[in-house]
Formats: C-alpha cells, structure tokens, sequence
C-alpha cells in the first residue's frame, strides 16, 4: 500500500510543553514504530532543532499546523523553517466558520489567499484542517464545498479529519470523493457512541471505506489523532492505533 501512517503530535501536546519533553516524546513515538509525525500543539523549537531530533530518531515531520499570525505576518520565515526539516505541507489547524465570530467564511476568504499563494510560491502546500463547522450549510453548500470550489486545487488542499466530519454529520469517504487529489495528509480519529473521540478500531468510522477512497483520492500520509484520549496515556492510545493500521498493511 503507498499510504504512509504517522501520528499528529497534538495528541501527545502536554508532553511538549517542553524542548525536553518534545525530544523524548518524539522518541517515543519513534518507538512504537511510526515514521512520520505533524508537529502541532507543541512548545516552540528552532527549525534546525526539529530538524536533528527527527533525524536523530528516524523520523520525517510530513505536516505542521502553523498559526494564522505567523502565516499571515511571516510567511517567508515560516517557508524557510519548513525547508529547514524539510516539510511541504503547512496547515491551519482551525477557523469556526462562526457568522458570529470574526471568524467568517468572507473573512477567510480575505486573509488565506494570499497565504496559499505566497507557501505556493515558496514551494509549499496550504492544507486546511476540517473540523465539524465546515459541515454549516450557507446558501445550500457547505462551507467545505465552498472553500474547495474557491481555492484552486493547486494552492489549496484539505487535511480531512475523520471524526470531525462524521460529528458535523457527513461522510468521510464521500468527502474523500469529492476532495480527490486535495488530501494528500488525512487525520484518522474514531468516533464513539457519545460524540467520544477514540482509538482506531474501538468506535465505529468505517475505515475500510476511508482507506479505500483515501487510496483512490491520492492520499499519502494518514496520521492518527486522538485530541482527547478520555483520561488515557496518549502513548498508550496511539499505540493501539498503530497495531490497528499494521494490521491493515500499513506502515
């Protein structure tokens, strides 16, 4: 199989709170047998830090969720990191597509742009990450059909989050339908009775399916996520999802 598994380092944010609990929480992730990792939620680092202690455990940073400020004041600081531990892929991590809040369709809309363009320009891939608000309808689309058809494909694409689109009360695999050639990065999350996120293979998502038109879509790195592991060892957690998708030929 040609995707690629990692884990989404803002499951294991508390551990990061520090450059020495980020180094051994890399480590750690490196030891359950993950390769790739997205650097989110952590404290901050040098680029030429990130950069050693993923060689140091064998590990390649695939994604990074950046902050809108920085995408949008230091753009040009924010490419040269990434070409420093070499990642293509930068994301947003949220926006609530709340009328509202200052967090709007059209003040997106004003602001991301020209972000796509200049990481594009650099050599870079802006990748939105869903949760369940760009499942809100205006105007009979949902705010994810709109941003895809306003974005072009080449500028924009979609780190398409499992459990989010299922609480917004979509389909996953219809999603990485439509979004085909856009979501090079997914997030894997189940989802549990009681709107609970939860270990790969322990709630009920379809993944057979995700997988399925993941692999059509162009997918190549799927990165397990668990924003809340329910009381927990994250670790633990994702080395629960790591033994699902070997299971499944993935590695």
């Amino acid at each position: 199989m040609s995707m690629r598994i990692g884990a989404q380092m803002y499951t294991t944010r508390e551990a990061c709170r520090t450059l020495e609990g980020f180094a051994l929480t890399l480590r750690r992730i490196a030891d359950i047998g993950y390769r790739y990792v997205q650097v989110s939620g952590t404290c901050p680092f040098e680029a030429a830090w990130l950069r050693d202690r993923l060689k140091e455990n064998g590990l390649r940073c695939v994604l990074t969720h950046t902050a809108k400020d920085r995408l949008t004041g230091d753009i040009e600081n924010v490419i040269r990191e990434h070409d420093v531990f070499g990642t293509k892929y930068v994301g947003l991590g949220f926006w609530s597509f709340d009328p509202e809040s200052k967090m709007t369709f059209e003040s997106y809309m004003e602001t991301f742009p020209a972000v796509a363009k200049a990481l594009k320009a650099g050599g870079k891939y802006m990748m939105h990450h869903n949760h369940d608000g760009e499942l809100r309808r205006y105007g009979g689309q949902t705010v994810l059909q709109r941003l895809a058809e306003a974005f072009p494909a080449d500028e924009m694409g979609f780190t398409l989050d499992t459990y989010w689109i299922q609480a917004g009360g979509g389909d996953s695999a219809q999603w990485l339908e439509k979004l085909r050639g856009r979501v090079p990065c997914i997030h894997l999350k189940d989802f549990a009775y009681g709107r609970r996120m939860a270990v790969l293979g322990e709630g009920n998502i379809n993944f057979d399916r995700v997988f399925e038109k993941a692999e059509e879509a162009g997918t190549e790195y799927m990165l397990v996520e668990q924003d809340d592991c329910g009381g927990e060892d994250p670790i633990e957690c994702l080395t629960r999802s790591f033994r699902y998708l070997k299971a499944r030929g993935f590695e």
